[in-house]
């Protein structure tokens, strides 16, 4: 099997509105030093594209009020939380490390 055959396989064929939360927090996750690069297998931390992915969450849930099912709401909301509490202690080690 390919690499791209194996990268299809790996991509759900439904997406929905949890599904795409969910890759948004990983992202903002690998970013923040929270999950291992994919190339590089191991943590690396960029707070500027952690904020941005962080705040694009929270343009998502400003722009969902109402539309979303109750499930969904909790998922961001809670998403948004931990994601905001990770980042806030990730720049304060930085802070601290300069």
């Amino acid at each position: 099997m390919s690499a791209s055959e194996e990268k299809e396989e790996a991509i759900p064929e439904g997406i929905d509105f949890s599904t795409f939360v969910v890759s948004l927090s990983h992202s903002a996750l690998l970013h923040l030093g929270e999950a291992p690069h994919p190339e590089t297998d191991k943590p690396e931390t960029n707070l500027l594209l952690a904020r941005q992915t962080i705040d694009l969450l929270g343009v998502l849930e400003e722009k969902t009020k109402g539309n979303l099912t109750g499930d969904e709401e909790r998922l961001l909301t809670q998403v948004l939380f931990d994601l905001r509490m990770r980042f806030v202690e990730v720049q304060k080690k930085a802070e601290a490390k300069k």
